[in-house]
Order: C-alpha cells, then structure tokens, then sequence
C-alpha cells in the first residue's frame, strides 16, 4: 500500500481496491474517503465506524488535507447499521444491551467527528442513504447528489425509531420534514432532499464527481485557518441565543482579523491580486 507522509505529521493511507474504506489524497489537498463494503451496501459496522474514525484523525493531523469528500462505491451510499451484526449481538447475556451501547457510542463519535472537524467535509452520493446513512449524510457540511439518490429514515418500519439519525436530521431540516421522514420512513427523492435542504445540489450521476470536485476545489484554494475558524463558529453559534451569538461571532471575528491569513487577504484585495494563504 503507497502512503502519501507529511514530515512529522500522520500518515495518509492511500486505497488498495479491496480495502472497506478507500482513501486518496490529490495534489489539491483533497481527501477523498470512499465507503466500499459492497456486500453490506456500505453498512456503517463496528469495522466501517472504526475505520471512519481513523481517517478523519487522520485528516485533521495532516496539513496537506484541505477538504474531505465522503462517497461510496456501489448501489447503497450507506444503507445504515449493519442489522445482522446487531442481531448476532442479541445472543449474549444481556440480549445485547452492552453491544449496543458501544456501537451507537461510536457512531455518535463518528458522526460527532464530522461536524466538529477543522476541514469541511462534503458527502458525494449515489443511491440511497437510509438510516444512519441518512445520518452520516446530514451531519456532512454539504451534500451534493446524484438524481437516483434517495434517503430514508426507516426504522418506524422494523419497530426501531431512528432516534440517533434524528439528531442530524432535525438540526438540518424543519422540524415537520424531519417528522415526516421519521414518523412514515418513506423515502425520499433528491429533488425533495434538496428542497427541504437536506442536500446543496443534484446533478447526473455522469456529472456527481465532477461537481463535488468543483465545489471541494473553490473550498481547498482559501485559508485553511480561515475555514476552520468559521466551520467552529458557525456549528457553535446555532446552539446560543441570538444574543450570545453575537458576542460570541464578534469574538470570533476580532481573533480572524488578527491572524496572519486576514492581514494577507485584505492586502490582496486592496491590492488588487490574488493572496498568499499561509493558512496561519
């Protein structure tokens, strides 16, 4: 397996084709993941989740990485958790209990990760995203699918409300779009995942990489400090009074302007020319 190694920081894995989870890393500085567990339609198993959380440390400890993409290979972008894993779970002496726990810990850590990342991370997808795949989707920054995409949240329909996928759901969609996708787990086309905001775009699936790539590309030529200063920021003031995301925004803001990155871009601006970034 080939590595792409920045002195003194992580190690970047490149894929071999039959690895679980894909990585490669381009000349631009971005960090494509791609899910490939075709036999479980890319299920996020204790082995997916683990090796998820590996390759965000990863990226976040590598300053080479500007923007991670996250696709999948196959029909399923993510079908979920793996159901057969949860049920071989339920043999133990505690029916599971203990199992359970632990994987939905990992997912949240997982999923965690994502919106708590320095680097934007946008999902690429195809097929369907169901479950905590839908999960996995909307905690992503940005979305860009395929027409043939679809997203579901369906546990309603096995006896298990998807409580978890509703955390990211609910904190991207109204509160009556959520509902609907978790008190029916229909699914739902792109056209409508982008209307409800689920999603940025739709494009062909010729055209998915391509426009993923354009979008990433105009995201990797700013400031790295820069996107991770407002990434935080945005994810933290959601939570505040307006009031209190104010204050903190301003804060914020004055810390920006000080760095060395800020001074830069508007002295390239004033100047007329395109900046420097130290990503500093």
């Amino acid at each position: 397996m080939t590595k792409i190694r920045e002195v003194g920081e992580a190690e970047i894995p490149v894929h071999s084709s039959s690895d679980m989870l894909l990585r490669e890393l381009d000349e631009n500085g971005i960090f494509r993941l791609t899910l490939n567990d075709h036999a479980r339609r890319n299920a996020l198993s204790e082995e997916m989740l683990d090796k998820l959380a590996e390759a965000f440390s990863q990226a976040e400890a590598n300053s080479e990485v500007r923007v991670i993409i996250l696709a999948a290979n196959g029909p399923a972008f993510s079908a979920g958790h793996d159901l057969k894993e949860l049920t071989a779970a339920r043999e133990s002496s505690d029916q599971g209990k203990t199992y359970f726990s632990k994987i939905l810990s990992k997912c949240s850590a997982v999923m965690q990760s994502i919106v708590q990342h320095p680097k934007p991370i946008i999902a690429e997808v195809t097929g369907i995203a169901t479950a905590a795949g839908c999960q996995l989707v909307a905690s992503c920054d940005l979305a860009v699918a395929a027409k043939t995409a679809r997203f579901a949240t369906p546990g309603v329909h096995i006896g298990l409300f998807c409580s978890t996928p509703m955390v990211a759901l609910s904190r991207n969609v109204s509160s009556k779009h959520a509902m609907e996708m978790l008190l029916t787990g229909e699914m739902v086309s792109a056209e409508k995942a982008e209307d409800i905001g689920l999603i940025n775009k739709i494009t062909t699936n010729q055209d998915l990489t391509k426009q993923t790539m354009d979008m990433a590309k105009k995201i990797a030529s700013k400031s790295t400090m820069t996107l991770a200063i407002g990434k935080r920021a945005f994810y933290e003031q959601k939570e505040m009074s307006l009031s209190d995301a104010y204050t903190y925004a301003s804060e914020v803001m004055v810390e920006n302007m000080l760095k060395q990155d800020a001074q830069e871009g508007i002295r390239a601006f004033l100047e007329k020319r395109p900046p420097e970034w130290h990503d500093a």
